[in-house]
């Protein structure tokens, strides 16, 4: 996977990376991440400019996640109940989803490009969650940015240990995303009792 993802990034340059980045944000499981990595590690050898890396890989970030919005706006509202079904994804789930979002909205928008799973549905779920267009475009720049510059950053000073540097990254992402699911789960549970624990003392 390694070797044809390096071969892309070399043959296509900034367009392979923006097409990597691009789909992967509207729900399509392809390594952005490590495309960036790879390309500002050919920047780094004087292969490609290390702002034209960062600019393709933010535009693409961002635009990849408005499509994906849009998906999420036009359809998911109607594709969740059909088919959530399936995987377990009740409408009284989505009802609180939709809730949790518009409380949280901004903030899950701007880190969601760190997780990974959350980082391709990010668009879908603020769109059919119905959060404002707007504001979805201004948190997802603001995460985009941060993201790209994060990554690019590690590749450009990392460029002579990326095959390790990605071993790694595809070895702990998946420590990395449950650890984040029991941090989100926890949270949850610990905003719910304190919304339950002034009833409860109101009855003693």
């Amino acid at each position: 996977m390694t070797g044809h993802l390096t071969a892309l990034v070399a043959h296509y340059g900034y367009l392979g990376i923006a097409l990597l980045v691009g789909v992967e944000g509207f729900g399509l499981p392809t390594p952005g991440q490590t495309a960036i990595i790879t390309g500002a590690g050919f920047a780094a050898h004087g292969h490609l400019a290390v702002a034209g890396v960062a600019v393709t890989a933010f535009l693409a970030a961002v635009v990849g996640d408005s499509v994906g919005y849009l998906i999420g706006r036009a359809g998911g509202r109607s594709l969740l109940p059909r088919y959530g079904r399936y995987v377990r994804f009740t409408p009284e789930r989505f009802a609180r989803l939709e809730a949790f979002m518009g409380r949280n909205g901004p903030k899950v928008i701007a880190v969601a490009r760190f997780i990974d799973g959350l980082r391709q549905l990010n668009g879908i779920i603020a769109g059919a969650t119905g959060v404002p267009w707007r504001r979805f475009v201004a948190y997802n720049a603001v995460g985009a940015a941060a993201w790209v510059g994060v990554w690019v950053t590690a590749g450009y000073l990392a460029a002579d240990h990326l095959r390790a540097i990605e071993a790694g990254l595809h070895r702990y992402q998946g420590y990395a995303l449950a650890l984040g699911v029991v941090a989100a789960l926890t949270w949850l549970g610990w905003r719910r009792h304190r919304r339950r624990a002034p009833s409860s003392r109101l009855h003693v």
